[in-house]
C-alpha cells in the first residue's frame, strides 16, 4: 500500500484549523474552495464536486474532537482506486500556529504521482484558505473593538 504524508504549517490557532477541518459539509467554502466547487452530505457520506467536474463520494469514518482528527475514505470516483483511507489531524505548534497532518493510504501504487500532485495542491489551498479566514475574522473583531 502506498502512503503519502503531508505536514502543513498554518498560521492559525489549532481550534481555528480544526473548526475548518471538521466542517465536513463546507469543504468547498472553508477548506479547499476553487479546488472543490460543491459539497453535499448524504448520511455518513460526503459527495465532493471538483473544479474539473470530477465527483467523489467519501465515507466520513470519524470526526474526533478530542484529538482533532478526521478520517475518511474515498468509496467512489473516476480514479481506479482499489483502496483509499485518509486522515487529517491538527496539532498545536504554539498559541497561534498549527501543524495539519494529512495521511493518505491507497492502492494501487501506480496512482502515487497523481495523488501526490493532488495532495500538494490541496495542501496549498487549505493553508491559504484557513489563514485568510483567520485574518478576516481578526479584522472583523478589531473593527468591533473600535466601536
Amino acid at each position: 500500500m502506498a502512503t503519502i504524508r503531508k505536514e502543513i504549517m498554518i498560521e492559525a490557532k489549532p481550534e481555528q484549523v480544526w473548526d475548518a477541518v471538521r466542517d465536513v459539509g463546507a469543504v468547498h467554502r472553508r477548506f479547499v474552495p476553487g479546488y472543490t466547487v460543491d459539497t453535499r452530505l448524504d448520511g455518513d457520506y460526503r459527495i465532493l464536486t471538483f473544479s474539473n467536474g470530477a465527483v467523489v463520494r467519501e465515507l466520513i469514518v470519524a470526526v474526533d474532537d478530542e484529538v482533532r482528527r478526521l478520517a475518511y475514505a474515498v468509496v467512489e470516483g473516476r480514479m481506479p482506486l482499489v483502496h483509499h483511507h485518509a486522515s487529517f489531524q491538527v496539532f498545536a505548534e504554539n498559541d497561534s500556529r498549527s501543524r495539519l497532518v494529512w495521511i493518505t493510504d491507497f492502492l494501487p501504487h501506480e496512482l502515487e504521482a497523481e495523488i501526490r500532485m493532488r495532495v500538494e495542491r490541496g495542501a496549498e489551498v487549505m493553508k491559504q484558505t484557513i489563514e485568510a479566514e483567520v485574518q478576516a475574522d481578526s479584522r472583523c473583531h478589531k473593527k468591533g473593538d473600535e466601536k
